[in-house]
């Protein structure tokens, strides 16, 4: 059957997130024939709707900030916090190829990184970084530039944009967190830029202003345009093709016809985990069950996972998931990431017995990994209780609940999750908690958040969580007393943002098989691989940042070159 082809070429992807797009677009500037598939109708994948954050240690930009990192040390951090069975080669290759890949990236593609001050989740580790600068985010890029590619490019999370279409930039987050001077003014010109984008606005919700992850899958949009890479939406995997051992293809369904597409040097896997196929979390994922609070897009079905697996790819860690608390609001098709809410003072959480078994600040792994094990051990904790009080209520956002916005004109399906009470024991049989325990437990926690001290779960304590912590609150910027009436709480579920368990791969992104041998011509990256955080987190930005690295790695390892 070699060179019976509907279509073919060098290199093939599949899938559009950041990974994919960037790995086509490095074969490409390699002088490769590309095409990218989409099985959705919306590109960008996952990294679209995301913050958009990479990890990169040693990075030129950490440098030019004052933070000289040694890329010993990154590997030392994320080495002790990784699983067993990952390889040390994997890490290597990550750490030393992350500020080579992002220097190329700035190099051929408009967009633009900057080194932020961002914690590492286990600062206090050997070789964590607790002043960041590991952690990169991009800046704003004009939409208006992709023309008609903008209308399809997927919208960011709920958690990531302003009324579910207004775009926002990583340091526009405290201007409206905390309102600071001329936080109205600031808003204003945001929305009245939004609206009065005329005539594109009479025909789209977009925001072309894009930050975050709609500027990452913007830039390599664009930079794909011109360099002539195709991306065909509407098209998923059905299979791959492997002749004399080697994957020379794949079947591709494209307007409505079952292809098979070439690739003479090689096919990238870059099609997102299966945190959104029930089946496949039930077999392999249980500690994490709900498919429906997963923060991932719908797509993330597993479809690149068992196509490996079909041809006899091994796979690693498939137990694992990017952990997160989520609200979910009944009728919305995913989680919404709870990220900022929880290290902010006023407010904790509890089970449903209405006690707290965690630091509430901890990282979003962390804590969703907590409540997913106390569901499977106790029963209690899906959903646990986020409660906060009348100060919290008014002076931050919760998940869907805007500060000032009055309950009575919050979203219909929001207000049906939005319990109050006048006292904290009216509060609990508005949730159907025993009154006694969550009186006590409050009363445990504000003695001590007076005084600014935790000393049952240490919350505050750690670099990570005074970051996301309010700096006008002292002595502790993450804890203060609920003690202002009326009260409130809302359900908070252990879920996800994407499973990182997937096919085994070696440190040049290559599929392996069962026997722990190359399969040649097969690659995968991001989430359709195990990932060489094992089930940990080690900072913000090691979901994408090892997604873009490996799709940099696998396009110089099949193009043949090594050059930035």
């Amino acid at each position: 059957m070699s060179g019976n082809w509907d279509k073919e070429v060098d290199v093939l992807v599949v899938g559009s997130g950041a990974g994919g797009m960037l790995s086509a677009l490095v074969a490409a500037k390699n002088h490769a024939d590309v095409l990218i598939v989409e099985k959705e109708a919306l590109w960008g994948g996952t990294s679209a709707t995301s913050g958009a954050g990479i990890w990169i240690p040693a990075s030129d930009q950490a440098a030019e900030a004052g933070f000289h990192d040694k890329v010993e040390d990154a590997f030392t951090y994320v080495r002790a916090l990784s699983a067993d069975n990952v390889p040390d080669a994997n890490i290597r290759a990550y750490v030393e190829n992350a500020a080579r890949m992002l220097r190329w990236m700035g190099a051929n593609t408009p967009l633009e990184y900057h080194a932020f001050p961002y914690p590492d989740y286990h600062a206090e580790n050997p070789g964590g970084s607790p002043t960041g600068y590991r952690t990169h985010m991009p800046l704003p890029l004009d939409g208006r530039a992709l023309g008609d590619d903008v209308r399809t490019l997927r919208f960011a999370s709920p958690a990531a944009s302003l009324f579910g279409y207004l775009n926002w930039h990583f340091d526009e987050t405290y201007i409206l967190l905390f309102r600071a001077k001329g936080w109205w003014l600031h808003l204003a010109k945001s929305l009245l830029r939004y609206w009065l984008d005329w005539p594109f606005r009479f025909t789209s919700r977009k925001d072309r202003r894009l930050t975050l992850g709609n500027a990452l899958a913007g830039g390599l949009r664009l930079a794909l345009k011109e360099a002539g890479v195709p991306l065909w939406l509407k098209s998923p995997l059905e299979g791959l093709v492997e002749e004399e051992g080697k994957v020379t293809g794949a079947l591709v369904r494209h307007q409505g016809k079952l292809l098979r597409i070439g690739a003479r040097k090689g096919v990238v896997l870059a099609a997102g985990g299966f945190d959104k196929n029930q089946a496949m979390r039930d077999e392999h994922a249980p500690l994490y069950p709900k498919a429906l609070y997963s923060g991932g897009t719908g797509g993330n079905t597993g479809d690149a996972i068992r196509a490996g697996q079909e041809l006899g790819a091994g796979t690693m860690n498939m137990q694992s998931a990017w952990a997160a608390p989520v609200f979910y609001v009944p009728g919305e098709d995913r989680g919404r990431l709870c990220t900022i809410e929880r290290a902010l003072p006023g407010c904790m959480m509890v089970s449903q017995s209405g006690m707290r078994y965690l630091n509430e600040a901890a990282s979003y792994h962390i804590v969703g990994q907590q409540m997913a094990r106390r569901e499977r051990e106790q029963g209690d904790a899906s959903p646990s209780w986020f409660v906060f009080d009348h100060t919290y209520r008014h002076s931050y956002p919760v998940g869907p609940v805007y500060p000032l916005v009055p309950d009575w004109a919050q979203n219909g399906m929001v207000k049906t999750i939005l319990k109050k009470g006048r006292t904290i024991a009216e509060l609990a049989r508005a949730m159907g908690v025993d009154a006694v325990t969550l009186e006590a437990t409050v009363s445990r926690f504000n003695q001590h958040a007076a005084k600014g001290e935790d000393p049952d779960f240490h919350r505050g304590d750690a670099a990570y969580d005074r970051m996301y912590g309010d700096p006008r609150v002292s002595p502790n910027p993450c804890l203060r007393p609920l003690d202002k009436g009326p009260f409130y709480a809302m359900p908070i579920y252990p879920g996800d943002i994407g499973t990182n368990g997937g096919l085994t791969t070696d440190a040049r992104a290559r599929v392996l098989g069962a026997d722990g041998k190359p399969i040649p011509g097969l690659y995968a990256i991001g989430n359709s691989a195990a990932s060489a955080m094992g089930e940990s987190y080690p900072g913000a930005g090691v979901t994408i940042g090892p997604a873009l690295t490996f799709g940099y790695i696998a396009a110089q390892d099949m193009t043949g070159s090594n050059a930035e």
